[in-house]
């Protein structure tokens, strides 16, 4: 049975003291409210990365991850830190390829490839983010391009390399825009996507792979967009902010 993941990220966001508040309040509702099959996954800013492992150390369903790791193991890259780095911190998640760094970075999904590379070779489990624009939804061919997203940065691995891969959905559209993605709308990208993976590594595979969805997932929503049935949980940007909204969304399933 493919796991259950709300994922937060929250991007530049919070201060040092405001994060450790932060962190604290979700790990003390994720010990009294969260259903112990659930994954919690806090994606903090770098700097508070160690800082908030130490909050959730000891606990099954609550982690840490990382918003982005360069594909290089070391090297003169001002700014950057490496999968190695983050292992060696005992990071268990980073996500990889979010559409803010595809945009304003270009990150290209050659170079996400070998971050998903560096990640795996690490022992860390890449949550790797694809998704279309505005544009491409209203020109029909979103589902063939969100696919492609797959096939360019995650086909070149082995079937038991896939199966450690997290897969998030992003709508770019449905982010910060006011738009927002139908559940019908979520669930029809999710199981195209299970069918793409299924193609080529097999149902097995295909079944065992967390689908996330990340298109402005909120309290009120999460219950109806995780009600699909290819939809295994969220990436959640703004309401991981607020703990008992990113707890509420934790416990939609």
């Amino acid at each position: 049975m493919r796991k259950k993941i709300v994922a937060g990220n929250w991007k530049m966001n919070k201060t040092a003291a405001e994060a450790f508040v932060l962190a604290t309040e979700v790990a003390q509702l994720v010990k009294s409210d969260v259903p112990a099959d659930v994954q919690v996954i806090m994606a903090t800013p770098a700097l508070y990365l160690t800082g908030v492992s130490q909050v959730v150390e000891g606990m099954s369903n609550l982690d840490v991850a990382a918003q982005n790791c360069h594909e290089k193991a070391s090297g003169a890259y001002t700014g950057e830190i490496s999968a190695v780095q983050l292992a060696s911190a005992a990071i268990p998640y980073v996500l990889i390829g979010h559409s803010e760094r595809r945009e304003y970075f270009a990150e290209s999904n050659e170079q996400l490839a070998a971050k998903v590379d560096a990640a795996l070779a690490n022992g860390i489990t890449p949550i790797f983010c694809c998704g279309e624009s505005l544009s491409l939804r209203e020109g029909g061919d979103f589902l063939a391009f969100v696919a492609d997203q797959l096939t360019a940065s995650l086909f070149h691995l082995s079937a038991e390399e896939f199966g450690k891969v997290v897969i998030a959905y992003e709508p770019i559209w449905a982010i910060g825009t006011g738009l927002t993605a139908s559940a019908g709308q979520a669930q029809e990208m999710h199981a195209h996507l299970r069918v793409h993976i299924a193609a080529k590594y097999g149902a097995t595979v295909a079944d065992d792979c967390s689908i996330l969805y990340g298109g402005s997932c909120n309290a009120k929503n999460a219950q109806e967009i995780f009600a699909g049935p290819d939809v295994d949980g969220g990436l959640i940007g703004g309401a991981s902010l607020i703990a008992a909204d990113f707890i509420t969304i934790a416990k939609s399933f």
